[in-house]
């Protein structure tokens, strides 16, 4: 059995929703970050990071000069490393569950972050996550991965798929 489950899907299908709502729900010592919206006006602005432990970061924003890019956002590349990267090594370390929301274009940018997904995906813990749905090399080599589990998200399959988390997370 996989000991890493990895949801993708179109943006807007209730990825991080559902993940957030089963570490809620289960009992496992959860650690990792997940990532939300900046958003004023209405309009998005960027995208934080969010650890499970109550630290927050800007990964990117409209407004950054960053060298890195996604469409129109500056990619806070210390940011990712100090604040999520650090999150995912104190769950490896610490934790039952290792949480990863999300191994997408943004956060790609970063060495250090594609070796700490390997290192917990190799750790032998359980890995929740998300996972760009657009061809990667690095992504595409995870979904190969033989203790990954892929599985793609829509909205009308999001209690079901929710159901399975928590199944597997037992």
């Amino acid at each position: 059995m996989a000991n890493v489950y990895l949801l993708t899907g179109s943006p807007g299908t209730g990825k991080t929703t559902v993940i957030r709502q089963a570490i809620a729900r289960s009992k496992a010592k959860a650690g990792g970050f997940y990532t939300e919206e900046i958003r004023s006006g209405g309009t998005r602005q960027g995208f934080r990071i969010v650890t499970l432990d109550g630290q927050d970061a800007i990964l990117s924003h409209v407004d950054s000069h960053s060298r890195y890019r996604v469409s129109k956002y500056g990619v806070d590349i210390q940011n990712l490393d100090n604040v999520g990267v650090a999150a995912i090594n104190q769950a490896i370390e610490g934790s039952d569950l290792i949480v990863i929301d999300e191994i997408g274009k943004m956060e790609l940018f970063s060495p250090r972050f594609r070796e700490a997904v390997l290192k917990a995906i190799d750790s032998g813990k359980k890995v929740l996550g998300t996972i760009m749905l657009s061809p990667h090399p690095f992504a595409d080599d995870i979904k190969r991965h033989p203790k990954v589990k892929i599985v793609q998200l829509t909205r009308a399959d999001h209690n079901e798929v929710l159901r399975e988390i928590l199944d597997w997370l037992k």
